[in-house]
């Protein structure tokens, strides 16, 4: 059963799960819906991941029904951030994606949209933020009405127990970029220290962010994130996920979810 479902004042939905089982169920009936209305509306489905966890929880979309009744022909697959490495090194974000979801789903493998893995961070974050601009243009994906930044129908996230997210780390100075959709890193404070990764406008301009949480290492990071914890604590990345007009939901177990203020959770 679900222990808590709420939505608090600023529109987030927090959602708490007493079994990872019934998360990733929820999880996958979540990406699915979304999947179907973004094809009906606009005849594509564009979704950016991240690593982590976060792969091995949507993988029930690899079984019935989802395997069946997705349109898998109209997605078009994208990372949040992406480690500067080869695709078949065992940190390539891409790598774990393909072996434990793409390769058991009918994507079309040209609408799988990968970083240059032979060049630079920074090389590969201008050319990764060039194939994303072309697909703008053509509208495979949205615009935002409001920036001219692309809209994904969804972006995917996990947190660390330090509150990054995306390849945006506290206290970082690319948490300030406005301008760049796609930027790089070469000090990552866990390795490997090159990376790309989506800014905070990009993440803030999709349709849809879902924050995937599970394990009490990351419950203090849940909280400083989720609960308002005053203008003392200077915000995570994680706070930052603010989308302008898009739906915000955080996906939590219950152990990620044990330091939060919220007076039904533990019901």
């Amino acid at each position: 059963m679900m222990a808590y479902s709420g939505a608090k004042e600023d529109g987030r939905e927090v959602k708490i799960y007493e079994y990872l089982d019934e998360l990733s169920t929820d999880l996958a009936e979540y990406i699915s819906e979304l999947s179907e209305a973004s094809v009906k509306e606009r005849g594509v489905f564009a979704i950016a991941l991240s690593g982590g966890s976060l792969i091995s929880l949507i993988r029930k979309l690899c079984e019935a029904p989802y395997s069946k009744t997705v349109d898998w022909s109209k997605w078009y697959i994208f990372w949040v951030d992406e480690r500067v490495v080869a695709k078949n090194h065992a940190d390539s974000n891409y790598k774990l994606a393909k072996d434990a979801f793409l390769s058991k789903v009918p994507i079309v493998p040209s609408h799988v949209h990968s970083i240059n893995d032979t060049v630079s961070a920074e090389k590969a974050a201008e050319d990764y933020e060039f194939v994303i601009r072309q697909l703008v243009r053509t509208r495979v994906i949205s615009v935002s009405d409001v920036s001219d930044c692309p809209k994904f129908d969804l972006i995917l996230l996990g947190m660390g127990p330090d509150g990054h997210i995306a390849s945006l780390f506290p206290d970082h100075s690319i948490l300030d970029e406005k301008d760049e959709w796609v930027t790089f890193v070469t000090d990552s404070p866990k390795p490997p220290p090159e990376r790309i990764t989506f800014t905070l406008p990009v993440i803030n301009s999709a349709s849809n962010v879902a924050v995937v949480v599970t394990g009490s290492s990351k419950a203090e990071a849940a909280h400083l994130a989720i609960d308002d914890v005053g203008p003392d604590v200077p915000p995570s990345p994680a706070k930052m996920v603010q989308p302008t007009k898009g739906k915000l939901i955080w996906y939590l177990d219950k152990a990620a979810a044990s330091k939060l203020d919220c007076t039904k959770c533990s019901e």
